[in-house]
């Protein structure tokens, strides 16, 4: 995997974290235990910081980066859908960003609150707790038809994912 310092800022991975060999992680980038990090994702923790909760996990081919003024937070049993771009916002806890949506500068998502894929949060856009934001630009409603339930589910699916690549995982060349 490529885990690099920046000068002095080196990320701090927790041993029980999974991070894929095709992954890059760069400066202050904090993963926490049980967290999962997939092929072509790139964390930039160089202007700012970026923090990845328990068992959270951030999908193939993400891009999260953040500003001096906003670190990147991703609350613990959240994920992050395939090619998703989140930038300087923070995410709380058993949240879903969908894939292919973007999370700008400032945005937040209230715990239990959802991005639908597609999705663009521009700039200070805020997601209330059960609500899902739809659209471009997005709007937010009440969310009825993915609740806390289908989450958790996503997230123990790569919880239990990375454990098998984890023990499994092997290149051939």
């Amino acid at each position: 995997m490529a885990i690099y310092a920046l000068g002095e800022l080196e990320p701090s991975i927790h041993p029980d974290a999974y991070v894929h060999p095709d992954a890059t992680v760069i400066g202050d980038v904090r993963i926490a235990a049980g967290a999962s990090v997939w092929p072509q994702t790139v964390l930039r923790g160089d202007h700012g910081h970026i923090e990845l909760g328990e068992r959270a996990n951030v999908q193939d081919g993400c891009v999260l980066h953040c500003t001096w003024q906003h670190p990147t937070i991703l609350g613990a049993e959240s994920a992050i859908g395939h090619s998703v771009h989140v930038e300087g916002a923070t995410i709380g806890t058993g949240c879903l960003i969908a894939s292919g949506s973007v999370v700008l500068n400032g945005s937040v998502v209230e715990d239990g609150g959802m991005v639908g894929a597609g999705a663009v949060l521009s700039y200070g856009a805020h997601v209330p707790s059960g609500h899902i934001a739809l659209g471009v630009p997005a709007k937010t409603r009440p969310n009825t038809s993915f609740g806390p339930e289908q989450i958790a589910a996503v997230v123990d699916g790569y919880a239990r994912r990375a454990k098998t690549f984890r023990a499994e995982l092997r290149r051939l060349d």
